[in-house]
Formats: structure tokens, sequence, C-alpha cells
């Protein structure tokens, strides 16, 4: 297992200065419903150095607890790659008032370069492109527990080590296919869907003719 740091609620001040570039980033929540289901873990990994931190979270989540990393996640410099950027910018909006700045999602990028298939879960993609095997047993374990057992750090761990490679990947594919700037207007819109589907919207189409 890959040498990781574990915090309560967020990440200390000095840690912060190390963040250069990028960093990869998944939550896990106690399940899929954002108003209801309620944070419980972000994991980061800063690719600057590749030092991995785990922040779990209290029940009694608090913004003013959590200061340092809404600095880092609202830090225009730096980009944060996720999976399915949607849900986890979201949930940490919905839950620590943090508005995520300048985001790579890998699953949108999967989307449009990768249209001969339907499968654009991480699992797939990571064994297409990576040739690597991910266990996601753990996907629906009990994240809120206080003491996480291994196989959870594990699969906590595994969710954002790949990220920064198939970003690279994804960055090739979308300049060949000359979609780079349909991505990228994509991202920039990708805020305000976060809001529509905390506003209601997050099942209908609110372009659509009807």
């Amino acid at each position: 297992m890959s040498n990781y740091q574990l915090f309560q609620n967020d990440l200390p001040t000095q840690s912060l200065k190390s963040f250069k570039g990028n960093i990869s980033i998944d939550t896990e929540t106690l399940g899929l419903n954002i108003k209801r289901d309620r944070l419980c873990l972000i994991q980061l990994k800063n690719e600057h150095n590749k030092k991995i931190y785990l922040i779990q979270f209290d029940s009694d989540l608090s913004p003013k607890n959590s200061k340092n990393i809404k600095t880092l996640l609202e830090d225009k410099s730096l980009t944060k790659i996720f999976h399915y950027a949607r849900f986890d910018m979201a949930v940490l909006k919905h839950n620590l008032g943090i508005k995520v700045k300048n985001v790579f999602c890998t699953k949108i990028a999967s989307k449009l370069t990768r249209t001969y298939s339907s499968k654009h879960g991480l699992k797939d993609i990571v064994k297409e492109l990576l040739n690597v095997e991910l266990d996601k047993s753990e996907q629906t374990s009990d994240w809120s527990q206080k003491k996480l057992t291994k196989q959870q750090i594990k699969y906590a761990i595994n969710d954002i080590e790949y990220l920064m490679e198939m970003k690279n990947n994804f960055e090739i594919k979308l300049k060949n296919q000359k979609r780079l700037k349909t991505y990228n207007n994509i991202m920039n819109f990708l805020e305000t869907r976060v809001d529509l589907d905390l506003m209601g919207w997050e099942n209908s189409d609110i372009f659509a003719h009807k």
C-alpha cells in the first residue's frame, strides 16, 4: 500500500505550499444522494511530490473546520483531476461550501474520445488504458466509521492513483480527435451544471424542448 497521511476534517496549513500543478481527487460518501448522504472522506494525491492525503470528516461537517481544503480546491492555479467531477464537485459544494476551480474530468474526456465504448467507469478505463485491474469491492462499504479498514484505505488510494496517467492519455486523444476545445467548453460549464444539480434539475435536461 502506498504511503499516505490521514487527517481529520482538514489538511494542515503547512502542507498547502507543497501543492503544484496537478492534484488527483476523489470523495467517499454514505451514498449517492448528495443532499441526504454526507461526505465522509476526501482523497488527494499531490502529483508534484506524489504524496497522498486522506481527510476524514466528522458527522457534524462544517466549512469553518475545513478552511485549508477549501483554499486548496478553489486555487485556480492548480488542476484538480476527478473521475466524474460532476458528483464530487456537488458533494464538496453541498457539504463544505467549496467551489472547485480548474477541473479535469476523466469521465467526460472518456465519453468524448472513447466513442466506440459505452463503458466509462473508472475500472473499465484503467483496465483498457493502463492494463490495471481495480478492485471495487469496497465501493459500497460504510465510509462513516471512525477507523477505516485496510481494504477501504487501499480502495480509496487506488481511486486516485491512476488519474494523472489517464489525464495525460486523454489530453493526447482530445487533441488528436480535435475535441479539446469542446472539452474545455464543457469544463467551463461544469460549475453551472453542478449548481443546476443542487437546485433540483439533476435528472432533467433544462435545454430540452419538453
